[in-house]
């Protein structure tokens, strides 16, 4: 017997604020829940409002974040592990230092050495721990989840990549230019995230109206990796802003 899956959740908010206050509700939920929690926190453009809201609460002494643990959803390969662009970095700045998240608790994607084993280990290692609680993914233009860009299919495991064209132009504001952006890079596979407990998928702005829509209602397969979602194992939620769904 097949197994069956449920439908994703999806939940259109008027606006960006909406989404990043709806997304650090769903957020806080997974992490005031009993006992310590693994999330995958996505770095990029969208999340960064719902970190924002994460963080004032946590100032404020409404969010707790001291039983969460992290795992690097993914990381450029060919930049020095210190280097400010790298996606750790963001990721240091927007979710761990602001949530007193002790680095100690983050599992950190490798970037040299023998990258297929590496990857391999870091996966068996992820798994004895019991895999994620919560990924917080956003939606790649290309409809990339993390780094599995297309083609990329339900099975992917953990691995080195080479980015698309579209991922270096998406990805060229960052560094000043697409000459100047790296590669090469690693990431989560979506076998992996695919296992989490709940995922949590962030769509935000226009440019993103056909994407989301072929990821959700066109059919499931490996040009749009994202679409994978719907096969999940756990609970999803799409929160989407009103452009991003109604394209205008």
């Amino acid at each position: 017997m097949a197994e069956s899956h449920v439908e994703p959740t999806i939940e259109v908010v008027d606006d960006p604020a909406s989404l990043a206050r709806a997304a650090a509700d769903a957020i806080a939920r997974v992490v005031h829940a009993e006992g310590p929690v693994t999330i995958v926190p996505a770095t990029g453009e969208t999340p960064v409002d719902t970190y924002a809201e994460l963080a004032d609460r946590h100032a404020r002494g409404a969010f707790d974040a001291s039983a969460v643990s992290v795992v690097q959803l993914d990381e450029y390969v060919g930049i020095e592990r210190e280097d400010r662009r790298t996606l750790f970095g963001w990721m240091d700045r927007t979710v761990l230092t602001p949530l007193g998240i002790d680095a100690r608790r983050v599992a950190r994607l490798p970037t040299d050495g023998d990258l297929v084993a590496a990857c391999a280990a870091f996966d068996a290692a992820l798994a004895e721990r019991g895999g994620i609680d919560l990924a917080i993914l956003g939606l790649g233009a290309n409809g990339h989840l993390g780094f599995n860009e297309p083609p990329s299919d339900a099975a992917s495991v953990t691995r080195p990549v080479q980015l698309t064209p579209a991922t270096i132009a998406a990805n060229a504001r960052y560094w000043g230019s697409e000459n100047e952006v790296p590669t090469r890079a690693v990431t989560l596979g979506l076998s992996t995230l695919l296992e989490a407990g709940e995922i949590l998928l962030l769509v935000s702005g226009e440019a993103k109206h056909e994407i989301v829509r072929r990821a959700l209602e066109g059919p499931v397969g490996e040009d749009v990796p994202a679409s994978f979602v719907r096969e999940a194992r756990g609970s999803v939620t799409v929160l989407v802003d009103r452009a991003a769904w109604d394209g205008q």
